[in-house]
């Protein structure tokens, strides 16, 4: 009995035993538990995964001839703007929840832009590690093409490789000489007549003509004139409506641009702004511009004449510096100047490039003349934009005759005292034959 009763209490004293360790453990697992959830834990929430789209592209020329070669241009840009990343903080003990969001760029990995052809042969612009977009950034891309020799509609397939094994891929038309998916519309074709031209200062008379080669009409056609930095300007309106102008049809406006003298020579550029609606109501701007090639024209003339000495003496040389002044609008090249006074000399003077605004000195070296008032006439030749020139101009200048009033004078109190001496001497010695003077010999 007794063996049966401490095997008893044995079983027993290992139950609580048992039970006590589990309990240990159940406690330590709960202490840990409590532990865990009272560390706040942050859990991250929405991420934006940013991509890459075609945003635009154009092909060069739109329609393609067989076997022509073209470009194809792309833009693509990444899709995200900023991308969100929301933290939330939960305290377990307290039981209160907190959430806070924060926000950060991001930017997309392009690693290459491809273009398969379909027909269509891409001779240059496969890119390879293209670079990184940040958000809502761009990039322009152009694609080499040759046009296959079957006309018709291709589409050729832009591949775009971004990491993880994402790709985008996107067609874009490509017509070869054909009808199809060519939309009739207006085509209007502005055309500038002008003088072959225009001399800085001048008005220069203009014609416009609007040609409508599409297939339908055009309306509310107006033009618009610009200035080119007031230098170049329309006269009166700068704004002309031509109203509706059907397929194949002209119209024209006639008007008169202003030129300043300050224009530099050369090509002048004026602005010109085409608008008009087509039958839908989309309203269609052209820019184009009117040519004008400004040509300065040199205008000589002679500001002073002046000798050297001043006065001019018979038979006595003298220096000739006529001013030559140019009161035109461009440079006079090779300028020179010609005299044809009946004198000997130096009688050309070569000048060169007289400069708007500006004059040089002709000198002519004269050897002199008989005395009185010479006419005669000066010769200026010379170069300018529009061609060559010679301009002639009468002149005078006076040679003072040699004054031999003194000369004469003396001359005559020489004759005087000679025939004096001659008659004394001479004349009444032979008369009365011994020489004594009349009033001696009466006495």
């Amino acid at each position: 009995m007794e063996n049966g009763k401490n095997r008893q209490s044995g079983i027993r004293l290992l139950l609580i035993e048992s039970w006590c360790k589990m309990n240990r453990i159940v406690l330590l697992w709960m202490c840990l538990l409590l532990i865990l959830v009272a560390i706040p834990a942050a859990v991250a929430a929405d991420t934006t995964d940013p991509t890459v789209t075609i945003r635009s592209y154009q092909v060069t020329p739109s329609i393609l001839l067989p076997g022509d070669q073209g470009t194809i241009t792309i833009t693509i840009a990444n899709t995200a703007g900023q991308a969100s990343q929301t933290e939330s903080t939960v305290q377990t003990l307290t039981g209160s929840t907190v959430t806070t969001t924060s926000t950060k760029d991001v930017t997309v990995l392009v690693e290459s832009v491809f273009m398969y052809g379909q027909g269509v042969d891409v001779l240059e612009g496969n890119f390879q590690d293209v670079g990184a977009l940040g958000p809502s950034q761009s990039m322009t891309l152009t694609f080499l093409i040759r046009a296959p020799l079957q006309a018709g509609m291709y589409f050729p397939e832009v591949w775009i490789r971004i990491p993880q094994g994402t790709s985008v891929k996107y067609p874009i038309p490509v017509n070869v000489d054909s009808p199809i998916g060519i939309q009739k519309q207006a085509v209007l074709v502005l055309e500038s007549a002008t003088p072959d031209s225009a001399n800085p200062g001048d008005e220069v008379p203009v014609t416009l003509t609007v040609r409508n080669d599409g297939q339908l009409l055009a309306e509310d056609v107006t033009l618009r004139v610009g200035n080119v930095s007031t230098l170049v300007a329309p006269k009166g309106s700068d704004l002309y409506s031509l109203g509706l102008i059907g397929s194949g049809r002209v119209k024209t406006a006639d008007l008169v641009l202003l030129s300043d003298r300050a224009t530099n020579p050369g090509l002048t550029q004026v602005p010109v702004t085409l608008q008009y609606n087509s039958v839908d109501g989309t309203l269609h701007t052209q820019t184009s511009a009117i040519n004008l090639m400004m040509k300065g024209k040199g205008e000589l003339g002679f500001v002073s004449v002046d000798t050297s000495p001043r006065r001019v003496a018979e038979n006595q040389p003298f220096d000739l510096t006529i001013r030559i002044e140019n009161t035109g609008t461009g440079d006079a090249k090779q300028v020179a100047a010609t005299v044809d006074l009946p004198m000997t000399g130096t009688k050309q003077s070569f000048i060169g490039k007289i400069k708007p605004g500006n004059d040089a000195p002709a000198v002519f070296l004269l050897d002199g003349g008989k005395g009185g008032t010479y006419t005669y006439n000066l010769t200026i030749s010379y170069v300018d934009d529009l061609g060559t020139h010679a301009e002639v101009r009468g002149m005078s200048i006076r040679v003072d005759p040699v004054d031999s009033t003194g000369g004469y004078l003396l001359l005559i109190l020489v004759i005087i005292g000679v025939g004096i001496v001659a008659y004394r001497f001479w004349y009444l010695p032979k008369k009365n034959g011994d020489g004594a003077l009349p009033w001696v010999r009466k006495s």
